[in-house]
């Protein structure tokens, strides 16, 4: 495990404190919203709404003290606090990936009248210096390719690039217009299982596993499969786009009670309107379960497929990660 310095103004400063679940929650909800609300999506919203009301819910509150550290939920952290007013706030998130704990930096957020002051520096290196003296040497962050400041700030810390992802949102509408393409739409066939895992692992790569709440087995054929979504209920959607029998691209549904959780599978070499015909597809045949849908994508690929089809880009984040 390698060595880093964390200043003294992190280690020492007055004004940085552990984030208290009994008390904090409310107002690090309002930082939270007040900094990011521009460009949260539905489920940044949910998760400013649950922390409110978390904070009122005393049976939580007991349990989230004793479970901090062992569920993938934001129940640890630090705070800058000024004048008994919380300014500054950096959220840690544990995950599993493979036997080994993984954090998760999150919600690094300054209020605007306090910036440039240091403070998103000293709690990031606190929440650094926590995963240290948990013995946990991979930590993680996402942030905004437009934030350069933050960027800048993450790499002198030590985190490296290793992806960029952007964040997609439609609205369904049964009346989505059909693509006019020799592309044909159908549902997934077996046959087409072993192609469409391939271009699922060159897009959802096995270094951010960590981080989804599905696996790729939920999209596998066979008869087991089938039976064992049928007694969790959960009622998977695929469609291939096909021409000349041959898959350019496929587009799995898995719901998990948000409707946010469309995963296209699509090879370098595909045309990127069988990206757009299903996307389409999607808009329409979910219309009468989500009044939106959403998808997380390499930044760059396909972006003209997916704006095609609807879509308006939410948000860019650079996942960084650093080794302690």
């Amino acid at each position: 495990m390698a060595s880093f310095t964390i200043s003294a103004r992190a280690e020492q400063h007055a004004n940085l404190r552990p984030l208290s679940i009994l008390r904090d929650l409310p107002a690090v909800a309002d930082l939270i919203e007040m900094c990011f609300s521009n460009t949260m999506d539905n489920e940044g919203k949910r998760y400013v709404q649950d922390m409110r009301r978390a904070g009122k819910d005393n049976s939580f509150l007991r349990w989230a003290n004793r479970a901090a550290e062992s569920t993938s939920l934001p129940l640890t952290g630090y705070i800058w606090e000024e004048n008994g007013k919380i300014i500054g706030n950096a959220s840690l998130v544990p995950f599993r990936n493979r036997k080994h704990r993984v954090y998760l930096i999150a919600n690094v957020a300054v209020h605007p009248d306090h910036r440039r002051n240091g403070i998103a520096r000293a709690l990031t290196e606190r929440a650094m210096r926590h995963a240290h003296e948990k013995k946990v040497s991979n930590i993680w962050l996402h942030v905004r390719d437009d934030n350069p400041g933050a960027i800048e700030l993450y790499a002198k810390l030590g985190f490296v690039e290793r992806a960029r992802r952007t964040s997609w949102q439609a609205v369904t509408d049964s009346y989505a217009p059909t693509l006019k393409t020799d592309i044909a739409i159908t549902n997934r066939h077996p046959r087409d299982w072993q192609t469409q895992l391939n271009w699922l692992s060159r897009l959802y790569p096995d270094l951010l596993a960590w981080h989804r709440n599905w696996t790729f087995a939920s999209l596998r054929p066979g008869l087991w499969n089938w039976l064992y979504l049928l007694f969790v209920d959960m009622n998977v959607r695929q469609w291939t786009a096909v021409r000349n029998d041959r898959m350019e691209a496929a587009l799995a549904w898995i719901p998990d009670g948000r409707g946010e959780s469309l995963y296209p599978a699509i090879s370098d070499r595909s045309d990127p309107e069988a990206l757009t015909a299903l996307l389409l597809q999607a808009r329409r045949d979910l219309s009468p379960f989500y009044p939106r849908i959403s998808l997380e994508f390499p930044s760059t690929e396909f972006d003209g497929a997916i704006l095609a089809a609807g879509f308006k880009s939410l948000r860019t984040l650079i996942w960084m990660q650093a080794t302690l």
